[in-house]
């Protein structure tokens, strides 16, 4: 994890794709997946830190630049939440306060920004179909004109049962919800998950990230499985 004092407590997504040792090579693999690139070069994701937005105090968030196109991420097991192109919308204007510099905002000629990308990658167990879109305008108390904002949050449904296809092209990605499946065979208790991640490491799923971080896995499983629980039952 980072050693920089955070309030929130990282999921285990954000963990895989934010702040582990693997965590450009991961999005490498990812961005390629969603866009049918290849890149090699991990140099071309710049990672974008922004605070707490779409979840308070716990992150499933993440945002990343990339080959022109700045990149909002996030991961729902819980009940996808309609508002979220809201909370992207505030995302991402802070997302560009780190990538565009004070001075360039008052310049004379145009500033030219990375293209904003939303994806929400939902890993919960009710039925949800394959991919959705939410819409900004869908908020909207009057139909939307000529030179209204518009902002599209594609969901995409990484359940292995469901088969998309970015989990063939992503195999990170496709580890990281076979290992989500085998969590939820047991209870979430700390010894079931230890067995758990035991079964995953013997089997080649995320073997090296669970070797080297079992325990910080466990603490991050438990952690998240009661916020996801909070959020269900309202407590």
């Amino acid at each position: 994890m980072g050693t920089e004092n955070r309030k929130h407590k990282d999921s285990l997504f954000v963990d895989l794709f934010y702040e582990d040792e693997s965590a450009k090579k991961n999005l490498l693999s990812l961005y390629n997946a969603l866009h049918d690139t290849e890149y090699q070069d991990e140099g071309i994701i710049r990672k974008v830190r922004v605070g707490d937005v779409l979840y308070k105090n716990f992150k499933n968030d993440i945002s990343f630049e990339a080959d022109g196109r700045v990149l909002v991420l996030g991961e729902h097991q819980s009940t996808v939440n309609p508002n979220m192109p809201l909370r992207c919308l505030m995302y991402v204007g802070r997302a560009y306060e780190q990538l565009v510099e004070k001075k360039a905002r008052y310049r004379t000629t145009q500033v030219k920004i990375p293209t904003p990308e939303f994806y929400t990658f939902y890993n919960g167990t009710e039925d949800f179909p394959l991919e959705k879109e939410l819409r900004l305008s869908d908020a909207f108390l009057d139909a939307p004109g000529g030179n209204s904002a518009e902002l599209k949050v594609k969901v995409i449904n990484i359940n292995s049962n469901k088969a998309h296809i970015i989990l063939k092209k992503c195999g990170i990605l496709r580890e990281y919800s076979l290992f989500v499946d085998k969590v939820r065979e047991h209870s979430i208790e700390e010894d079931s998950i230890k067995q758990a991640i035991n079964e995953c490491i013997r089997q080649g799923i995320l073997s090296d990230y669970l070797k080297r971080k079992g325990s910080e896995v466990t603490n991050m499983l438990i952690a998240e499985y009661s916020y996801e629980g909070d959020i269900v039952y309202g407590r």
